[in-house]
């Protein structure tokens, strides 16, 4: 009867993380990659920009 038991333990938490999963991912169906992906196309255009170029610092060598 004790290893029944045993064998009941992983039963019962493979079937509740099966539940959990099918909660966590119940928006996802949803909601699209959109915001997600204008995000990224911001970053990626910010990263491109041309910036001023490293040489033309002012250094202060001692």
């Amino acid at each position: 009867m004790g290893a029944l038991i045993w064998l009941l333990i992983p039963f019962v938490a493979a079937v509740a993380a099966g539940l959990w999963g099918s909660w966590a991912n119940r928006t996802r169906r949803m909601r699209s990659d959109g915001p997600e992906l204008d995000g990224y196309a911001r970053f990626r255009a910010a990263m491109e920009k041309s910036h001023a170029d490293p040489d033309d610092r002012v250094t202060t060598a001692p």
